[in-house]
């Protein structure tokens, strides 16, 4: 049975949440900058308290259930998330965006996820009230996905671009410089636009298909749109000062990918098996139910993504301490290194 909020809450809270996101673009346009590690821990943190407050006013308002359905969703969008900013760092730096002017892009960036999500969102419900066996389409997409996921490999040397941008390039006059954020710019008298339109329909496509699998993932823990919503803002909220905190450290965390495809896979087998326990299909069972498949509970879903995503995280960290790499370096890339050869030759 579908789970209600209130009405008042629900409204209440679409509006706060815009509201935030509103604000937190207005302080990128305002005061543009390179946040530092402590500025970004602190928003981090903010965020993350933001929506443990969220989730015990589900408890306070709603139920267990609900605050278990949310933290289920907001976690596992948050995994996501992270892997899709896994690709905006490959696409700043395989496009040279200028570090300056990489919170303006990666709050457009996360604006264009925001509205691809929402709208799968409202198609995802709609399909889901009206063909029940759309699980089990949902559910071997996400294996596809956790499969790919699992045995695709990010290669920064890979040629990033898809179909649509390479397709884009050819008909579009690009210049070879940025000019701040503008999009067009005039060269000899020729208007051309800036490298900046490439990058927002890499940032755009890129989020297209990340909503493909994140919205079937969400749907296998909740079917509700309000906290499919809420999840999704806020594991976008704090994800561009994300960014700027892990720097180069996303590529060195070489186990976190299985910990999203085994979620991913978990999932796929959720909700094949909530498909299989109120199956409509004739050729399934006679249209019947299968009374022995399983019905995971929201709590089980949540201690898997808990464990899964610290897994990985820890496997990655400990492997990089094997290697030798330091924290600085695994954060801040070649930056670190080239910092510390610089003090070195200061000392000599």
């Amino acid at each position: 049975m579908e789970l209600a909020l209130p009405a008042w809450f629900e409204i209440t809270s679409a509006i706060v949440l815009v509201l935030i996101l509103v604000a937190d673009l207005l302080i990128v346009v305002k005061r543009p900058h390179i946040p530092s590690p402590r500025e970004s821990t602190l928003w981090v943190a903010f965020y993350v308290a933001l929506a443990l407050v969220f989730a015990l006013l589900m408890y306070l308002i709603g139920d267990a259930e609900h605050a278990g359905q949310f933290l289920a969703g907001w976690l596992t969008e948050y995994s996501l998330s992270i892997d899709n900013l896994f690709v905006f760092v490959l696409i700043m730096t395989r496009f040279a965006v200028p570090r300056k002017n990489q919170q303006e892009v990666l709050m457009v960036g996360i604006l264009i996820a925001l509205v691809f999500r929402g709208v799968f969102i409202v198609l995802g419900a709609s399909l889901i009230a009206n063909f029940s066996w759309i699980f089990y389409f949902f559910g071997a997409f996400l294996f596809y996905t956790a499969v790919h996921q699992a045995f695709s490999s990010h290669d920064p040397n890979e040629d990033e671009e898809n179909a649509f941008v390479r397709f884009m390039r050819k008909r579009l006059k690009v210049s070879n410089q940025y000019e701040g954020f503008k999009l067009r710019t005039t060269i000899d008298g020729r208007r051309m636009f800036t490298p900046l339109i490439i990058v927002f329909l890499a940032l755009g496509t890129t989020d297209l298909l990340f909503a493909l699998d994140s919205i079937p993932a969400i749907f296998g823990i909740t079917t509700s749109p309000f906290i499919v919503f809420a999840a999704n803002v806020f594991a976008l909220m704090g994800l561009r000062q994300l960014y700027f905190l892990l720097g180069h450290l996303l590529d060195r965390l070489e186990y976190l990918k299985y910990g999203i495809a085994f979620i991913l896979a978990f999932i796929g087998v959720k909700l094949v098996s909530h498909a299989l326990h109120t199956n409509e299909v004739p050729f399934i069972n006679g249209g019947h139910p299968v009374e022995w498949a399983p019905e995971i509970t929201t709590w089980t879903s949540l201690a898997v993504i808990l464990i899964s995503m610290t897994v990985a995280t820890i496997a990655s960290l400990v492997k990089l301490r094997i290697s030798g790499v330091s924290m600085a370096e695994a954060i801040h890339g070649d930056d670190a290194t080239d910092a510390s050869a610089n003090e070195e030759s200061a000392g000599r």
